[in-house]
């Protein structure tokens, strides 16, 4: 049985963990310097990650419980990528209304899960995803986004967007700290990548998945660093190419919201067959 770094990490976390990780946690320095989140929030609100939205799980009162990323329009029907686990085992597309950048509230009609996903979270991190079909198009969040397709995510910066709480390294996600709705944004780098393990071990874990590690200033950070807070959940990691923006995973687990803490993504790349049979006329980048 192997057993990732991530899973030992995470172990005792990952039982409050099918939790939707947290939105952004931020580095104290640049909350101080910037008198809140203005700074992340301008990042999040950069026209390459106009396809993020918010989802509710009751009927739009409040926003932000989960994340997603329109892909495109198929048969003008938006189609939504988003984490698995922020539906229940058997869950359906109507769990939640979702957010159309124009601040239209949509309905979700379909859903497909990844048949590697368990709603364990500490063996099948990697393969959290859900596909879900609107009952109309999106047709306000700019061209539909590119999606990686290589690997060479580790080491590299990412930009990861949603919707939810807010927070500081050295406290964690509070309530004071979330004074406005709106997307927020955080960049890293990997310092983890687990390839999928083929076939997949029943009891063990999966693989398929990147992680970041929220360090402090003097420890390497960058001053737009961060980690997941609660309702990122599903929302999207980026990474520039020499093709331009692409995502490469989708916001599934982490274990804790203060300085020294883990997030974790599922990797694009190693679910590209079953995007592509899922939703035709993706855009993969190498």
């Amino acid at each position: 049985m192997t057993v990732s770094r991530r899973t030992l990490l995470a172990g005792a976390a990952l039982l409050a963990s099918t939790r939707p990780s947290h939105s952004v946690i931020v580095l104290d320095s640049t909350w101080k310097a910037e008198r809140g989140f203005r700074a992340h929030m301008a990042l999040a609100s950069q026209p390459q990650f106009a396809s993020v939205i918010a989802l509710s799980n009751d009927d739009g009162k409040i926003w932000g419980q989960a994340s997603g990323t329109w892909l495109g329009n198929v048969d003008g029907n938006a189609v939504i990528l988003t984490a698995a686990h922020v539906f229940d085992r058997g869950g359906s597309a109507d769990d939640y209304v979702y957010r159309a950048p124009d601040g239209e509230a949509m309905q979700g009609t379909d859903i497909v899960f990844h048949p590697l996903y368990t709603w364990s979270n500490a063996l099948r991190t990697g393969y959290d995803f859900a596909i879900v079909t609107l009952d109309g198009p999106i047709e306000d969040a700019g061209p539909p986004p590119a999606l990686y397709g290589g690997a060479a995510e580790n080491g590299k910066r990412i930009t990861m967007v949603g919707f939810g709480s807010r927070g500081i390294g050295s406290v964690g996600q509070k309530p004071e700290y979330y004074t406005a709705f709106g997307k927020a944004a955080a960049e890293n780098t990997v310092d983890e990548v687990m390839n999928a393990v083929r076939p997949p071990p029943p009891d063990a874990d999966a693989g398929n998945w990147l992680g970041v590690t929220l360090r402090r200033e003097g420890q390497g950070a960058e001053r737009l660093d961060g980690i997941l807070g609660s309702g990122d959940s599903g929302g999207s990691a980026w990474m520039r190419t020499a093709n331009g923006w692409a995502i490469v995973g989708v916001a599934a687990n982490g274990n804790g919201d203060t300085y020294g803490s883990q997030s974790w993504f599922a990797r694009i790349s190693g679910v590209r067959d079953w995007l592509s049979s899922r939703v035709p006329g993706l855009r993969f980048v190498n």
